[in-house]
């Protein structure tokens, strides 16, 4: 491969919990041999990734996140193979990765080349552009590998509501959609539910409610409420769901937004039925990666993002990101890298 120079957002150290160090992070110059990984076997050229979450904290040195320094960040990419030594991957092939460790232990996304392991690609629909799988990205994966799990449960329109939590953010909206889209009635929880309505509404959301009736200590059995939940906060909000969660119904965990901890008991799981399922979006396997994002193409086109999705350059993502980390910023940010 050529060596030439290219763009990518290096996080070059990382900090502790008690450390208030800086950010630490800056849009960097290298070039392939830098970045290459030695698990990696196919190289793309980036056209677009998406800002998260996790990037957010990378980008300020969270050492949970950025867990090996240098890092690139970017926890999504989508772009065009360039050079393959695994047989499933042809130079020109249009190609999304999301997860599979870049990012967090290997170079990301947020870069105009990338080395990344083809086992975990999954193809471009051939009806749908970058940007689209952009706009989507780790958060529309995580919300259907939800939404697919909640049906695959066996809930039905008719059992009653589903709650959703971060409502506002990448994988609530997106979560929003697809469950109104499938004729669920959806209660949205927000901690900017006034702010949001009018969004939330026009996503599918049939009403709104303000996060801090869950984000306290409640009692382990409350009144049953949700015939299922998608929660992306954990902590004491996710507790308070199980304990309202309707006998045989799942609440699917995806994040930790108020925190890891789940001060709870079993009462939920032994006298209710109720079920958790963890969402991993990024281990998940092959097969299921191909489902999610058959999944998403049916639901989505290009023109019903636009609601949902702000576009920004490579050079704005460390402007963004502070915003990001404190859960300012509603629905999706896609990071056009391709200049």
């Amino acid at each position: 491969m050529v060596d030439k120079t290219y763009r990518a957002l290096l996080v070059e150290e990382t900090y502790g919990e008690t450390d208030d160090r800086p950010t630490l992070a800056r849009l960097a110059d290298l070039t392939e041999s830098d970045l290459g990984s030695p698990d990696g076997t196919v190289w793309v050229e980036v056209a677009y990734s998406s800002l998260n979450f996790k990037d957010a904290l990378a980008l300020a040195g969270n050492r949970g996140v950025a867990r090996v320094v240098p890092l690139v960040a970017g926890i999504d990419l989508v772009g065009t193979v360039i050079t393959s030594s695994d047989d499933r991957w042809q130079p020109g092939d249009h190609v999304i990765l999301n997860g599979d460790g870049i990012g967090e232990n290997q170079h990301g996304g947020l870069a105009e080349r990338a080395h990344v392991r083809g086992q975990s690609l999954v193809r471009l629909p051939e009806t749908r552009s970058a940007r689209w799988a952009a706009a989507l990205g780790t958060a529309g994966f995580t919300a259907a590998l939800s939404v697919l799990a909640v049906r695959d449960h066996g809930i039905r329109p008719a059992d009653g509501p589903i709650l959703v939590t971060g409502a506002a953010g990448g994988v609530g909206s997106i979560a929003i959609s697809l469950l109104a889209h499938a004729g669920y009635q959806v209660v949205a929880s927000s901690g900017r539910a006034e702010e949001e309505e009018g969004y939330l509404s026009k996503l599918g959301a049939h009403s709104i409610i303000d996060r801090q009736e869950l984000g306290s200590p409640g009692k382990p059995l409350q009144k049953m409420l949700w015939a299922a939940a998608i929660d992306s906060v954990g902590s004491h909000t996710l507790a308070n769901i199980l304990s309202q969660t309707r006998y045989g119904g799942i609440v699917t965990a995806c994040g930790l937004a108020q925190g890891g901890d789940l001060p709870t008991t079993v009462m939920p799981f032994i006298l209710r039925a109720v079920t958790l399922r963890g969402i991993n979006s990024v281990d998940a396997p092959a097969a299921a990666r191909e489902r999610a994002w058959n999944y998403l193409t049916e639901v989505f086109t290009e023109e019903s993002l636009n609601s949902l999705t702000r576009e920004i350059t490579l050079d704005q993502v460390l402007h963004h990101a502070p915003s990001f980390a404190e859960g300012k910023v509603r629905g999706r940010l896609v990071v056009r890298v391709k200049r």
